[in-house]
């Protein structure tokens, strides 16, 4: 669930398509997307192994651990895009906002959060033209939650 007011429109970002735009002002640490109607996750292994789901696989984000939902099915949530300095903080599913965000801001978040490890991205970085890797599960909850901390203060 997206919790400013928002709107879906074409992306500041080369290549990125749309992007998703908050339509108000919102404050540094403030929730802006939260989990909701996850009725499933699957393990790595599972979606590998799956035809059906790694078709998918441009649709699997991580939640936890080893753990992954596979959303095909693209809802407005889907339309955040990369950037290694986003204007939201992915941590657990939620996304909260890395600083002040004036109203029309596109919400972009680091993918290497969503990866698996060592997954690359089909795409590199629009800005810096860099690879997009995921990170490992212990890396990625020690910066969101270091970063999500510093930001609460």
């Amino acid at each position: 669930m997206i919790l400013p007011r928002y709107r879906i429109a074409d992306s500041a970002i080369p290549g990125a398509g749309k992007g998703l735009f908050v339509d108000e002002f919102v404050a540094a640490g403030r929730v802006v997307t939260a989990p909701d109607q996850i009725d499933r996750t699957h393990a790595w292994a599972e979606i590998m192994a799956s035809p059906t789901l790694s078709a998918d696989l441009h649709a699997a984000a991580r939640w936890f651990e080893d753990r992954y939902t596979v959303s095909p099915e693209w809802p407005d949530e889907c339309y955040v895009n990369h950037s290694f300095e986003p204007t939201g903080l992915w941590h657990l599913g939620f996304i909260f906002a890395a600083k002040d965000l004036p109203q029309g801001t596109e919400i972009t978040v680091d993918y290497r959060h969503l990866l698996a490890p060592g997954q690359d991205e089909s795409f590199q970085d629009a800005a810096t033209g860099e690879k997009i890797t995921g990170l490992s599960w212990q890396e990625s909850l020690a910066l969101s939650t270091h970063a999500l901390a510093r930001l609460l203060g």
